[in-house]
């Protein structure tokens, strides 16, 4: 896991306002102990209201709201091929999901959904 998508998670993980231990979130992400030490002081230094101890735990010390379009590749993923499904399979839905598979192209265009035409909303 990349250490962006790590820092991600490990931010999703501290928005439940709960005490989590290195340990603890070190065997959730499948990292060491030492790996999440460094990823939380890089977090604390990049702005990101963590504190915390060793042997006593990491917490927000204020909440933390990230945009509601902050997906992971595959998540992204999902979304689109969901998406992409009920365009094809579904006749009454077909057009809801053109609509929003363009709206994801325009709030995420990393997602490079504008290529392809079941990206563009339909006439009408």
């Amino acid at each position: 896991m990349k250490r962006d998508a790590r820092l991600y998670d490990l931010v999703q993980i501290l928005r439940d306002g709960k005490l989590h231990t290195a340990t603890e979130l070190a065997e959730r992400l499948g990292v060491s102990d030492r790996t999440i030490w460094r990823d939380m002081k890089m977090a604390a230094e990049t702005g990101i209201p963590v504190i915390g101890e060793r042997g006593l735990g990491y917490i927000l010390r204020a909440p933390l709201v990230l945009p509601p379009t902050m997906l992971t590749p595959d998540e992204l993923d999902a979304l689109t091929m969901g998406l992409r499904h009920i365009e094809a399979q579904d006749p009454t839905r077909a057009r809801a999901a053109r609509s929003l598979l363009a709206k994801v192209a325009t709030l995420l265009p990393q997602a490079g959904l504008s290529d392809g035409p079941e990206a563009e909303p339909s006439d009408g």
